[in-house]
């Protein structure tokens, strides 16, 4: 086979994957990654930003005010966002407005945008747990882990091949009203989002997902959920050793109730990269001192390497 008709094969698959409306083909190289980029000390700067706008409740002035913030953030970096708004009953009171942010990359406006499939999301949920009787900074939870995607999106979009098969999403709601997470309190966010996804076709679900949450601590030790999926546990590990970042992840042992769980249940395989061994949790003592920027800076860059290498890559 000659070159010329070798491009022209390539031409017409390129051609036909995009008639077909299927993600662009990737392929990992290792001098065009760019996992290396991620900064924990700009991580850390939105995280500072997102604490001085005090506790952030779902339906709370504060949290509008952070996704505003965060849309700014994205929109500055070429991505384009969508607010998924709904309303839930809570313990706490009858109904309350909540709202996922998502948001989607495109080197340039395309109508169908929402319509196209994509392969990997990337998830953390950024409200902050109520509470009457105390002032929750929330910096660690869940300052920590929408830092460290706001900057992964800075990150990504510098190979737009990359950027183009992601979706962030900015979950709402995570925390439940009352003390803890149950079948009908807590991970509204997340459960409303797998419900309206399990409306479309297969076609249009990601392939993998990976959701951030409490990623800051100072003594990092990530334990992801026993009965999260073993093939992308494994290709964490990988990618974690790969940076010479293997001490800090692991397995917790127990399940642990996380946006993760609705996301697994409509056979998206979800893995929760979390750090639950944490003094403060859900104590006014989650404050910007117990947050590092070198715990996000590891977390990040391993995440990227991960998505990078290990999930689009051919290895």
């Amino acid at each position: 086979m000659t070159r010329r008709v070798q491009l022209e094969w390539v031409l017409l698959l390129v051609v036909g994957l995009c008639a077909c409306g299927k993600p662009a083909t990737y392929r990992y190289d290792v001098d065009a990654a760019v996992y290396h980029k991620f900064s924990g000390d700009l991580a850390m700067g939105h995280v500072t930003k997102l604490v001085g706008f005090g506790p952030r409740p779902a339906g709370s002035s504060a949290l509008e005010t952070s996704r505003k913030y965060i849309e700014a953030r994205l929109s500055s970096l070429g991505w384009e966002t969508q607010r998924q708004t709904f309303e839930s009953e809570t313990p706490a009171s009858d109904k309350v407005t909540l709202v996922n942010l998502r948001a989607r990359y495109t080197p340039k406006p395309v109508a169908d945008l929402w319509e196209r499939p994509y392969k990997v999301l990337i998830g953390s949920h950024y409200d902050t747990k109520l509470y009457e009787d105390n002032e929750f900074p929330g910096a660690n939870d869940s300052g920590s882990s929408t830092g460290a995607l706001i900057e992964i999106a800075r990150v990504l979009v510098e190979p737009p091949s990359v950027a183009q098969v992601c979706e962030l999403v900015f979950f709402d709601g995570e925390e439940a009203f009352g003390k803890n997470i149950t079948d009908v309190d807590g991970l509204y966010g997340s459960r409303y989002f797998a419900k309206q996804l399990r409306k479309e076709e297969a076609s249009q679900h990601p392939e993998h997902g990976i959701i951030l949450d409490m990623i800051g601590d100072r003594n990092l030790n990530v334990g992801v959920p026993v009965d999260s999926p073993r093939g992308l546990y494994k290709k964490l590990l990988k990618a974690a050793n790969d940076l010479g970042y293997g001490e800090y992840f692991g397995m917790h042992n127990s399940g642990i109730i996380d946006d993760h769980v609705p996301l697994n249940e409509i056979g998206i395989p979800t893995i929760d990269i979390i750090d639950l061994d944490f003094q403060p949790w859900h104590t006014a003592g989650d404050t910007l001192d117990q947050v590092s920027s070198d715990s996000l800076r590891i977390v990040g860059s391993t995440t990227l390497l991960l998505i990078e290498k290990y999930l689009l890559g051919d290895d």
